[in-house]
């Protein structure tokens, strides 16, 4: 059963790419320039107010690994570290195409935090962008054995309340971090900003790859089949 681990990176939109009744709707409860930065700090979180800059693939059963990034403005290019392929693009919709033409070929994928956060982001931006899914990122979590999303897993479906991040799951189990590196999901935006693609595809793969280390000992030592 060929399998695939993703991850995605998003960025928030500024606040004036709005119209006036939808800026009013966000700060609607923001009562203080520190709570307006935070809303304005979460925008990267919804995707109606971010788009996906990036989006990094690894494959379970061997090394081979696929990282599509928006580099805006900028040549295409394709670069190869390794087992991984770099490929920039120019803008989301073309990044989308790359991610639902590659998904379809595996029967399982997996994700950490992806039904809460990166599937419905990634079904709702290729919606925005008249792009039709070539698969259903959000099976049946009871009765599909498509989707594999590690927070669930590892709390026990919500049994174990607190949710943890990948950090802390990674730091408990003895797998490197790829926060180690000095760079956040909080320091997305001003990379990209900064035109850093680059890194931002380098730091979204080593998430990816964290991710298949827990896979492997979840799966290892706590998965029982069903």
């Amino acid at each position: 059963m060929p399998k695939i681990i993703f991850d995605i990176e998003t960025v928030g939109c500024e606040m004036d790419s709005f119209d006036e009744a939808t800026r009013v709707a966000l700060l609607k409860y923001a009562k203080t320039d520190v709570e307006e930065q935070e809303v304005r700090d979460s925008m990267s979180f919804y995707p109606l107010t971010a788009q996906i800059v990036t989006i990094a693939m690894l494959e379970v059963d061997c090394a081979k690994a696929f990282v599509y990034y928006q580099t805006p403005g900028e040549q295409p290019q394709k670069v190869v570290e390794g087992d991984a392929e770099y490929i920039s693009v120019a803008n989301e919709k073309q990044l989308l195409e790359l991610f639902w033409k590659k998904i379809e070929k595996y029967d399982q994928f997996i994700t950490f935090n992806g039904r809460a956060f990166d599937c419905p982001f990634i079904m709702i931006r290729s919606g925005i962008n008249r792009l039709k899914a070539s698969r259903n990122l959000m099976p049946d979590r009871y009765r599909s054995g498509a989707h594999i999303d590690l927070m669930e897993k590892l709390t026990f479906l919500g049994a174990s309340r607190k949710k943890f991040s990948l950090h802390m799951w990674c730091n408990a189990f003895g797998i490197k971090s790829p926060k180690d590196e000095g760079i956040t999901g909080l320091d997305v935006k001003g990379l990209f900003k900064a035109g850093k693609h680059f890194d931002i595809a380098r730091y979204c793969l080593r998430d990816v790859a964290a991710t298949k280390e827990l896979h492997s000992l979840w799966d290892k030592y706590i998965n029982f089949p069903v």
